[in-house]
């Protein structure tokens, strides 16, 4: 068997409702007021978190750790370079564990004096306010672990008195006053320059746990490094109150400052005082060798060795020299008085190129030569006979024997100066044989002079670099940007925090719905029908709160009515050219309005002056007021019985004039197997004959098959679907019903229809209320 497409379009039913982002917003807005709740909800509670969150504020600090590698960094003297030593290379790393270190942080709070907090008391929260805000500073002498967390009021009088509150007692104490308490004791002294502006506000103060305090602040405070190519660390601490933040955060910079140079301090302090105590020893040893030294030269007679060594030395080498000249003049005289001596040399020069030192034997020789060489030149022209040759040879002889005389006087002396030079020499040559033991024990006792006093002077140049680079100590590190506070606080962030309310309440009503939509297997929507079932829609009844039986009559315009006359009409037309005299009425289960809609419509369909029957074949209830008529007689009485004819149970109704109903009468003990009767058919041959329409207002086939013996003589089958009472699942009744051709040309109709379930809900004309079976039973 065909059945028609789900899509109605050729048979002028309508557009089938589609997915769109209407129909997604419809869903929505039919909550509306859960949205305007949540929104008026959230936003109020956005407000008060705003108004008395206390708010937060971020500090911020830039902070140069200096580092002997970089470029920009003081050029050291290369004289103190083991003292630059001190200075070494920063790890960045260390330095942020450093920092970020309680132990630091603690030093910090101690010396800000930060181990109470203050608040001014309000009506919903305390407002925390820094210690230099108050008329007052409180000095704690001392404190016990009782007095941690604890809080005590203070109230500002006028004059030089205040009250203070503890464990709902008051007393009152003056200014400068030592408050002696069983956890500790302190003293409040009044501010005169601030006093008189909070004299009436009561001030909050909370006694806190220094090291607690310290790990707070420490996982609070953020450090990381600018780049990864500098050595520029930047600080971020949260805090409440702005001034109290920055105090922190500059008072750990200079604390950590503070440390590493007391670090370098400390180094140089301890060499001095390891040098003092050297310089003691060295000095007492220096003396003694230095006496020894004066001692050995006392005894030895020598005042600087080298030096008379060097003189020794060269007057030797004087007097070695002079022997080797005398002996040099010695020699050449002895080789002249040979060469006169010979017999062959009588008449020959002297040599006088010798280098003879003495001047008269030069002179007698130069003499000698030049007399010489005069008697030769007269000898090439004269005889030696002649008396001027003659005169010139005596006188040459004369000369020979002056000169052999000098020679030997000359000889003489050279000989003796020789012998002298020689004493002499041989004096200094025993002289020097001591002097490698006198050298070897000054140097003995100079080496170790030598050494200690090269130590001493070392260990005086370091104890002055030492003393000048603890003078000279500069910071490892550089305040690039103090701590300043930003103008307005990261938290709460009103946009953040509005924008988070708009969503929570807008998102908190969305999920409800859709959790309600996603949990309600009920039928809510048209499109849950038409996405679901293959089977075309004839239209949709909307819901009324009377209680009306018959909805539609002649001169009734309500919507409902309405719309029974638009389901007339597109059954009508999505059946022309078809036989529809038997109309079966049926729905998945009992309540959704079969009964209702089967007396409406065979109501609409005599106004349209139709000869219609109503047949109540749920044969598992008793007769329905929809079908009121004069006698009980029905279905199963003409079914059980041969002697009940067709005429004996049909009747006119009493609710709607011109229709005929027949009942359902007594209720059988086996109307499944009463509805397989073969009078069922003869029934329906016979009735087919005498109406137009017979309209069977039948058993829910989602409940029970008897519907299903009626199949074969039926020419239409119209499915009741009633909102939110008609499950999803059951949806599948119909498309398998379909699938296996068990009813014929099945067409839909959706019942009980609300402002929730259709966007075309009420055609104009207001609400008009819908009627279901057990409304009408």
């Amino acid at each position: 068997m065909n059945y028609p497409d789900k899509n109605l379009d050729s048979m002028n039913l309508g557009e089938i409702e589609q997915p769109s982002y209407k129909h997604v917003l419809s869903k929505y807005m039919r909550y509306w007021y859960l949205f305007l709740l949540g929104l008026i909800l959230s936003l109020a509670g956005a407000f008060l978190f705003i108004r008395y969150t206390a708010p937060q504020y971020s500090i911020s600090a830039l902070l140069m750790i200096k580092d002997k590698k970089d470029n920009n960094a003081p050029v050291k003297n290369e004289r103190f370079s083991d003292f630059n030593d001190v200075n070494v290379s920063k790890n960045i790393d260390n330095e942020i564990i450093i920092l970020k270190s309680t132990s630091l942080m603690q030093k910090a709070l101690s010396e800000l004096s930060l181990d109470a907090s203050y608040y001014v008391k309000g009506r919903v929260r305390n407002q925390e306010v820094a210690q230099s805000e108050l008329p007052f500073k409180l000095i704690i002498s001392n404190l016990d672990s009782t007095a941690f967390d604890k809080t005590i009021i203070i109230y500002l009088k006028s004059g030089n008195s205040f009250e203070l509150e503890e464990d709902n007692q008051k007393a009152t104490y003056q200014f400068g006053q030592l408050i002696h308490k069983k956890y500790g004791a302190f003293t409040v002294v009044a501010s005169s320059d601030k006093l008189p502006a909070l004299t009436t506000k009561p001030i909050i103060v909370k006694f806190h746990d220094i090291r607690k305090l310290a790990n707070e602040y420490s996982r609070k405070l953020a450090v990381s490094m600018v780049n990864k190519q500098s050595s520029v660390l930047s600080m971020n601490l949260v805090d409440a109150v702005p001034e109290k933040g920055k105090d922190i955060l500059n008072k750990l910079i200079e604390v950590y400052d503070k440390e590493a140079m007391n670090d370098k301090n400390s180094v140089a302090s301890n060499t001095i005082a390891f040098i003092d105590e050297r310089l003691k020893y060295l000095g007492a040893e220096v003396s003694n060798v230095e006496k020894k030294v004066e001692e050995f030269k006392q005894k030895n007679q020598v005042a600087d060795v080298t030096s008379q060594i060097n003189q020794s030395l060269e007057e030797a080498s004087v007097y070695n020299k002079q022997v080797s000249e005398y002996s040099i003049q010695i020699a050449m005289l002895e080789s002249i008085e040979s060469y006169i001596d010979q017999a062959a040399n009588q008449q020959q020069l002297i040599p006088g190129t010798l280098n003879i030192q003495d001047a008269t034997l030069s002179g007698l020789i130069a003499k000698f030569n030049e007399l010489q060489l005069d008697r030769e030149r007269m000898l090439r022209t004269a005889q030696a006979s002649n008396p001027v040759v003659e005169s010139m040879t005596e006188q040459i002889n004369n000369l020979r024997v002056n000169i052999v005389k000098n020679i030997e006087n000359v000889k003489n002396g050279l000989l003796a100066s020789r012998r002298s030079s020689q004493a002499k020499s041989g004096q200094f040559g025993a002289k020097m044989q001591q002097v490698p033991t006198i050298e070897r024990g000054l140097e003995t006792i100079s080496r170790q002079q030598d050494l200690k006093r090269a130590l001493y002077l070392y260990l005086l140049q370091k104890r002055e670099e030492a003393a000048l680079s603890l003078a000279a100590t500069v910071s490892n590190s550089h305040v690039v940007d103090p701590a300043t506070a930003g103008d307005d606080p990261i938290s709460p962030q009103k946009p953040a925090v509005v924008l988070i309310a708009l969503v929570l309440g807008l998102g908190l009503p969305f999920a409800f719905v859709q959790i309600k939509d996603m949990m309600n297997d009920k039928v809510q929507l048209r499109r849950d029908v038409e996405w679901n079932v293959n089977a075309p829609i004839l239209g949709e009844l909307v819901h009324n709160k009377s209680r009306e039986t018959v909805a539609i009559s002649k001169d009734n315009r309500s919507p409902l009515a309405e719309m029974f006359r638009l389901i007339r009409a597109n059954f009508q037309f999505a059946t022309v050219g078809k036989t529809n005299k038997i109309i079966l009425v049926t729905s998945s289960m009992s309540g959704e309005g079969k009964s209702f809609f089967s007396l409406n419509i065979c109501s609409s369909l005599v106004l349209a002056n139709k000869k219609v029957l109503l047949i109540n074949m749920d044969l598992r209830k008793l007769n329905n007021s929809a079908s009121n008529s004069i006698s009980n007689k029905g279905v199963t009485d003409y079914l059980v019985s041969n002697t009940i004819s067709v005429d004996d149970i049909v009747q006119e109704s009493l609710d709607v004039p011109g229709l005929y109903v027949i009942n359902s009468g007594l209720l059988p003990s086996n109307p499944a197997e009463l509805m397989m009767s073969d009078r069922v058919p003869q029934m329906l041959n016979v009735l087919r004959e005498s109406f137009d329409h017979i309209i069977i207002d039948s058993a829910p086939v989602g409940q029970v098959s008897d519907v299903f013996a009626l199949a074969p003589y039926i020419d239409a089958t119209i499915y009741l679907v009633r909102y939110d009472f008609t499950y999803k699942s059951q949806l599948d009744i119909i498309n398998k019903i379909a699938a296996d051709n068990k009813l014929s040309r099945i067409m839909l109709v959706l019942n009980d229809a609300k402002k929730n379930n259709s966007q075309s809900y009420g055609y104009g004309y207001g609400e008009v209320g819908v009627k279901n079976d057990k409304d009408l039973a």
